[in-house]
């Protein structure tokens, strides 16, 4: 009988222990089931009370780039490249090869080598000049503007950026020596490239608090030696004409006679 009832709370307890660690739950310890099961509810109610919240827009915007006007959409797609432009038999040609001849085709460095002799016809004094200031100017312009469109598209390219800002300077010391010498040419140079040419200070620095009052100190400065230098320039004078004053009292009068 008594092996009977230990059996029997044996199987009892082995029941619960089923039960229990098939729960929703997870498994209990013993001894804490009820303190387990309300720690795992309270934590799944937290979590649909943080997913029933609006998500936060910490991201920010994608800004969209401004559309960059590149200097080769002046150039028609139609228009035969220049080797081909003289030969007379490129314009009678059938579409297929008449698009292997053109510009649709064509790379971009034969696309900036036509837009160089374009801009270069627009500045040259004559047919044969090939390296004139102006020609030079003209070079330098579409070179830097073939960089700015790369840098729009690409701003973390440091190499090119460099050779741009090299480009702009040797282009505007030509602008500067050209504009001294012909200054006709000067202008039609910028009226023709599209150039807006500004005049650089003559004198630049970072106005810093400490070069505003060293800049302050050394006026003064300057006032207070030119005042003592005043002041010693006036008591030479005074000296002087008392001296003067004094030999002129002094000395004997001039006989004004003549003589017989």
């Amino acid at each position: 009988m008594l092996l009977k009832n230990t059996l029997k709370s044996a199987a009892a307890v082995l029941r619960t222990w089923t039960a229990f660690s098939g729960s929703p739950y997870g498994s209990v310890t013993a001894g804490r089931p009820h303190t387990h099961l309300l720690t795992r509810s309270h934590s799944v109610r937290s979590h649909e009370n943080f997913t029933s919240q609006s998500v936060r827009q910490y991201a920010q915007a994608v800004r969209k780039k401004q559309e960059f006007r590149s200097q080769l959409q002046d150039l028609s797609p139609s228009m035969l490249k220049p080797e081909y432009a003289s030969v007379p038999l490129a314009h009678t040609v059938d579409d297929v090869v008449k698009k292997l001849l053109s510009l649709e085709l064509a790379s971009h460095s034969e696309k900036l080598h036509l837009k160089r002799k374009q801009l270069v016809a627009k500045v040259q004094r004559d047919e044969n000049d090939h390296s004139s200031p102006e020609v030079k100017i003209a070079i330098l312009t579409a070179q830097i503007r073939n960089f700015q469109e790369h840098l729009h598209k690409h701003p973390k390219d440091k190499a090119n950026k460099r050779w741009m800002l090299m480009s702009i300077d040797q282009r505007n010391k030509m602008l500067k020596v050209l504009r001294r010498t012909h200054y006709d040419a000067f202008e039609k140079v910028c009226q023709e490239l599209g150039i807006s040419y500004t005049f650089p200070p003559e004198y630049y620095r970072r106005a810093t608090r400490r070069w505003l009052a060293k800049k302050a100190l050394c006026i003064k400065v300057f006032k207070e030696v030119q005042k003592q230098k005043a002041e010693q320039r006036n008591k030479i004078k005074q000296s002087l004409s008392q001296e003067k004053t004094e030999t002129s009292s002094t000395s004997p009068p001039d006989d004004q006679g003549t003589a017989v």
